[in-house]
């Protein structure tokens, strides 16, 4: 077949004749190219078409993605066959057009090897998301392996595929022996200075191991609650609840203490602290949660992790901590926003002497001398449902007092 096709491109090469022997072969391997081009556009447009792939996406897709792939390896496989053909060309021209060949072929082939391999792991990460859309520990845990392992495998078969490519001269082949002799010292002076990065690789490895953070995983870092948004070879991407982005590099992640919220369980216990005065009744409090938080559509409705106690004292107030769960980070703050705005409201419209105030009282030098006025050392509270107070009015302190 091959015979076939050089004596064809021959015979097209003869059509040239009346052109210098340089430019009419160059004009002919440009003939095979473009021929193998329109062929491939032929095939990569036909294929998605054909009744029994039309029903099939991933065909189309794959396709899609490796269109351009697959028209310049049928072109370089187009022009190197037709290379016996250009006779109008020195031996030395045709040797380093083959080398040139050579070396984008190698390129092409296995930069969409590595391409026809992403689309496979994001097509199957798609499936397990959509198979299970709830957040699942399993599942993130599965696509924090794949992802890491993925970016380090690309990298590999990359630096193989350039190294082989260049490979093909002559002159690469010569310093890579060269290079091999002295392997020692080079492999010391690579090391020292590729350091940081192979720190960061090797670290990738542990992190899709041992798993320390997985995708979607919520962190506390320099105080904010941050997202795993992203886990490359070398660094990680965390986005934060309004949106900013933080680049770590991956090995901070085994060299440094950090918070994961969701390592074990998305599930939260979120807590509401609310400052009230010494008068607070602690059942009305309890009373005021039980019927409030179930209009919280944020809350898990575990009342094993509910709660209201007073956590604290000081001088002027009490301090009241209530916790309730939610499902996840986000549903935890908004459960949070939801308790305090109706706990407050409740408190507010029917105890609001339970609001925390300040008091002054004026104490006389003598020994038998009482505070004054004894009014507002405990003042009554004028309720809504009772009127305005009409106790006694207050006098002005006599002189000296």
């Amino acid at each position: 077949m091959r015979h076939d096709y050089v004596n064809s491109m021959s015979g097209v090469r003869h059509w040239f004749d009346w052109l210098p022997a340089p430019i009419a072969s160059i004009l002919l391997l440009v003939i095979a190219a473009t021929i193998a081009l329109v062929f491939s556009r032929l095939i990569t447009d036909a294929i998605p078409r054909l009744p029994g792939l039309r029903r099939v996406p991933v065909v189309r897709m794959v396709i899609g993605q490796l269109r351009s792939y697959i028209r310049f390896l049928l072109m370089l496989l187009a022009a190197s066959a037709a290379l016996p053909a250009a006779i109008g060309l020195s031996s030395e021209t045709l040797h380093m057009l083959g080398k040139i060949f050579a070396f984008l072929f190698i390129l092409i082939l296995g930069f969409g090897i590595i391409r026809a391999f992403r689309i496979a792991t994001d097509s199957y990460l798609t499936r397990i998301t959509l198979k299970d859309s709830s957040d699942d520990i399993s599942v993130r845990s599965h696509q924090t392996q794949i992802r890491v392992l993925r970016r380090l495998i690309e990298i590999t078969f990359g630096v193989i595929t350039v190294a082989s490519a260049l490979m093909v001269f002559d002159a690469v082949q010569r310093y890579g022996v060269s290079l091999f002799a002295s392997a020692g010292a080079a492999s010391l002076v690579v090391g020292l200075s590729a350091r940081p990065a192979l720190s960061n690789l090797i670290a990738g490895v542990q992190i899709a191991i041992t798993q320390p953070i997985r995708m979607e995983d919520m962190l506390i870092l320099n105080g904010d609650w941050a997202w795993v948004e992203e886990i490359n070879a070398t660094y990680v991407v965390l986005r934060t609840w309004d949106k900013r982005r933080y680049i770590v590099p991956i090995s901070y992640f085994l060299e440094n203490p950090f918070q994961n919220w969701t390592h074990s369980s998305p599930a939260l216990i979120g807590s509401v602290f609310l400052w009230l005065d010494y008068r607070t009744p602690m059942d009305r409090i309890r009373q005021f949660l039980e019927e409030e938080i179930v209009h919280c559509p944020d809350w898990d409705q575990d009342r094993a992790n509910l709660a209201c106690q007073m956590a604290d004292s000081n001088a002027q107030v009490i301090s009241i901590r209530i916790i309730a769960g939610a499902a996840g980070a986000g549903q935890m703050w908004n459960l949070c926003c939801d308790m305090r705005e109706r706990i407050l409201k409740r408190i507010r419209d029917e105890i609001p002497e339970c609001i925390p105030r300040s008091r002054t009282a004026l104490v006389g030098d003598g020994a038998g001398d009482d505070a004054w006025p004894e009014a507002l050392v405990s003042p009554r509270i004028n309720r809504p449902d009772q009127g305005p107070y009409t106790g006694p009015n207050l006098q002005m302190p006599p002189p000296g007092r």
